[in-house]
């Protein structure tokens, strides 16, 4: 069994030697964006493709003494149409995946989940995870779906759990063990998140959720803490060691890892999987270690001997359930009062 990545260094050392990700940034007219681009790039870990208005990134590159060369640069004038360049890129194979600039998630979000853009893949849920380095806490934690799904039902649990379970999968975690949170431990049928919970851990242990010790409901405290589970008497094979905790719904999973963020002082690295690549989903206000981190962490989950997008001429999605990706504007993702 493998050991626990500790930090977001972790990930850096998985990447070392693996071929650069062709990245399209979309609107990259942003002086912390192009920041984490030069920083990337010169790690190795990118070759960029800048997507936005070609003057002002050109303008806000020279400020922080950024030489560009013109031909990474692919013009477009407005947040829709640089969302949508991105998409095709993707789609058409020019880029192995998409990082988001300074561009609202919702309009990013769209483009991304238009039928044009053909990046939907049979079957899939589009879901997010963050993955957390806190200082406090001696392993890289999971939080998911703290962005995109809004307010999911069980079987919408089921797919965000197992999305994140092969997100950690994919970043050398090979027997994941994840918490189904809610408030209490105990199942009570007036909370929804408990009975979920209870549900999706028998799921697990009949093979509908596979690849993971997955035990439910626990309290946050009871998920990262030894000692707080052993005081509330509870007998669980993921209690106080949780790779991934799986929160009841987007608000109280973006508060938990807003929380973690501005109390705890960690990291987080943010992709939207469920698509035919990962995208590397940040915060306007986010610093460039996040956004670098979840370049690297893109890095890892592409598998380096197929970087090229392949091509799908064809994608059935009849059997996905209306409505079960709705992206969010990201003022209701991140801090009130952030200045776009």
């Amino acid at each position: 069994m493998s050991a626990p990545l500790e930090t977001l260094d972790d990930l850096y050392k998985l990447t070392k030697g693996a071929p650069p990700l062709r990245v399209g940034v979309v609107c990259a007219e942003e002086e912390s964006v192009l920041e984490t681009v030069r920083s990337a790039t010169a790690a190795g870990l990118i070759k960029p493709l800048l997507i936005g208005d070609p003057n002002v990134i050109s303008e806000k590159a020279e400020s922080i003494g950024f030489e560009i060369d013109p031909d990474l640069i692919t013009a477009a004038w407005t947040e829709e149409q640089a969302a949508a360049t991105g998409a095709g890129l993707l789609g058409g194979g020019a880029v192995d995946t998409l990082m988001k600039g300074n561009v609202h998630t919702d309009v990013f979000m769209r483009a991304l989940l238009s039928k044009g853009a053909n990046l939907r893949l049979p079957g899939r849920r589009v879901t997010h995870v963050f993955i957390a380095d806190i200082p406090a806490y001696p392993r890289l934690l999971a939080i998911t779906d703290a962005a995109v799904n809004i307010r999911p039902d069980l079987t919408a649990k089921a797919q965000i759990l197992q999305n994140a379970i092969d997100v950690m999968h994919g970043i050398g975690v090979e027997r994941p063990k994840a918490a189904i949170l809610s408030a209490i431990e105990m199942v009570n049928v007036l909370i929804e998140s408990t009975t979920d919970a209870a549900a999706l851990t028998l799921m697990a242990r009949r093979g509908q959720i596979q690849g993971a010790d997955v035990d439910g409901p626990l309290a946050f405290d009871n998920a990262i803490s030894i000692k707080a589970a052993e005081i509330k008497g509870i007998d669980s094979p993921v209690a106080g060691e949780a790779d991934i905790v799986l929160v009841p719904d987007l608000v109280s999973g973006n508060i938990l890892a807003k929380n973690l963020e501005y109390l705890a002082g960690a990291t987080l690295a943010g992709v939207v999987v469920g698509l035919r690549a990962p995208i590397v989903l940040s915060s306007r206000a986010d610093p460039p270690p996040g956004r670098l981190a979840a370049l690297a962490l893109a890095r890892l989950l592409i598998p380096s001997n197929g970087r090229r997008v392949s091509r799908i001429t064809k994608t059935d999605l009849s059997d996905e359930p209306q409505g079960c990706c709705a992206p969010m504007p990201e003022e209701a993702c991140f801090p009130v009062g952030v200045n776009g």
